[in-house]
């Protein structure tokens, strides 16, 4: 007695298969012939993107590395004069006093920004009742903090007979405005800041909920305080979020301009403290019509930067704890 397998449609597998050979190409082949087209539509989708990105990054970019190289004001063609820019931004005064402000900048704002970033977070992550509330108001001055108006609204509220003048009148503590203060003018900046910590703050909070409660468990029983409790379990399981946070604000810190430039009139502030390096190529660049020397000290920042994220990465390999990194 025989028997004859059929597919589930009732029809003989080698009916089936003479079928799909009849009818188009083997599954395989059609499987493939899908997948360049997929892929096909994928880079067409990508193409307005990536047109944009050489377009409009990539591109200027180029144009600005060879412009550092020649001298150009816009109105007339740039001429090659090699690296006598280069060579000039390191006899330039001017120059070297932006690079000290910048520096002086990124160095006590960065810190304290993610000092009280972290400090909410903690503080946050302590509460339940009202969280929602809190993070939301902290988190609010990030949004609007880099904005033209908010650098308007901080000129007026710091400058002589303003708000924060006048309550510090009022206590007896008169020091003249802090806009047009050569002591004030970089502690003001950065106050605005740190005011504006609300993005690193979602960031750490986010970290602090990862953190499993066991670790905190194990510690206490192991009679740690809250202190020892944070450098020992806190820190550690942190320290991923801490070096993105601070490599990020380091780098955000560089790129300062809109606020200076807004409440410095344009000006760089008294006694430049408010003069950053991209406060000051602009000037170069736009005021002064020097064009190629701007480029030139945009490409020395962006040299500059790029070290320092070389070294903050070279040196976190020493700090930073990965789970499931063995030490």
């Amino acid at each position: 007695m025989s028997t004859t397998l059929t597919s589930p449609s009732g029809a003989a597998p080698d009916a089936v298969s003479g079928r799909a050979a009849r009818h188009g190409r083997p599954p395989e082949r059609r499987n493939t012939a899908m997948q360049r087209r997929e892929t096909a539509a994928g880079y067409g989708f990508l193409v307005p993107w990536l047109v944009g990105f050489f377009g409009l990054t990539v591109g200027p970019m180029l144009y600005s590395l060879y412009l550092a190289f020649t001298r150009y004001n816009i109105f007339s063609p740039p001429q090659w004069i090699g690296f006598d820019n280069f060579t000039r931004l390191f006899s330039d005064p001017t120059f070297l006093r932006s690079v000290e402000v910048t520096l002086k900048y990124v160095l006590i704002g960065t810190p304290v920004k993610l000092i009280a970033a972290l400090g909410i977070a903690l503080l946050l992550n302590s509460i339940t009742r009202g969280s929602g509330f809190f993070r939301s108001a902290f988190y609010a001055p990030s949004l609007i903090g880099g904005t033209v108006s908010i650098a308007i609204v901080w000129r007026a509220m710091f400058q002589t007979n303003g708000p924060v003048d006048s309550a510090l009148k009022s206590v007896g503590i008169d020091v003249g405005g802090w806009v047009g203060n050569v002591d004030l003018a970089m502690p003001m900046m950065i106050v605005l800041a740190v005011w504006t910590f609300g993005a690193p703050m979602v960031i750490f909070l986010a970290g602090l909920k990862q953190v499993p409660q066991e670790l905190y468990e194990a510690a206490e029983m192991d009679g740690a305080g809250r202190v020892s409790k944070f450098l020992h379990v806190t820190f550690p399981m942190l320290s991923p979020v801490i070096f993105f946070n601070l490599l990020l604000e380091t780098i955000h810190a560089f790129q300062v301009f809109g606020s200076a430039f807004i409440i410095s009139n344009g000006s760089g502030g008294p006694g430049g403290q408010l003069n950053f390096i991209t406060l000051y190529m602009y000037k170069r660049g736009f005021a002064d019509m020097q064009m190629g020397y701007a480029s030139a000290i945009a490409w020395i920042v962006l040299v500059f930067v790029a070290i320092v994220a070389a070294i903050m990465f070279r040196t976190s390999k020493g700090w930073v704890h990965y789970a499931g990194e063995s030490r």
